[in-house]
């Protein structure tokens, strides 16, 4: 492993400790790099600020491992985010309640665009989506992934899975009328 990648999961585990102890807005640059040994400048010479830290986890532990997958029903790929955002709900809970320039959720959806964009057609059955369908799913989608992750404790990923086909099921059948 590069030393870069040494330092940056140094600076995104003495994140998580922290995320686990204080809410995001009261951490500082300062904190991070005091939890891990390191001074700002090491910081700043891999992140731009806190909240690319956040989205640097999520792309380096999410995305890196979907890249590596392989797709071929047009629900397991949400069934691999539930399953992870599930598995790391405790960091993911507050991620998700970041607001702001740069925030997780921004990140998350833009990652999703073109995610959904090329399932939502075949979940539909339908060719033709319209921006506003493709922002009204990502959106919907992030806010019923965070709405569980909050407050659905005791629901399983499988059982979330289901529950958004259910909903698309009935989008599906309402579109055809």
């Amino acid at each position: 492993m590069a030393d870069s990648n040494i330092t940056k999961k140094a600076l995104a585990n003495a994140l998580k400790n922290l995320m686990n102890e204080k809410p995001f807005e009261k951490i500082s640059v300062s904190d991070i790099c005091e939890q891990c040994n390191m001074n700002r400048k090491s910081f700043y010479y891999h992140f731009q600020d806190k909240y690319d830290l956040v989205n640097w986890i999520f792309d380096t532990e999410f995305i890196a491992h979907a890249q590596k997958m392989n797709y071929s029903d047009r629900w397991d790929f949400l069934n691999d985010i539930s399953s992870f955002f599930y598995e790391n709900r405790f960091f993911y809970r507050k991620a998700l309640l970041i607001k702001g320039q740069n925030s997780f959720s921004d990140h998350f959806r833009e990652f999703l665009i073109p995610i959904v964009e090329s399932r939502l057609g075949g979940i539909l059955g339908t060719p033709d989506i319209s921006e506003f369908q493709l922002n009204f799913f990502t959106d919907a989608y992030i806010m019923t992934l965070q709405r569980w992750i909050l407050e659905y404790n005791n629901m399983s990923p499988e059982e979330f899975l289901e529950q958004i086909k259910i909903c698309f099921r009935c989008l599906a059948v309402s579109y055809d009328k």
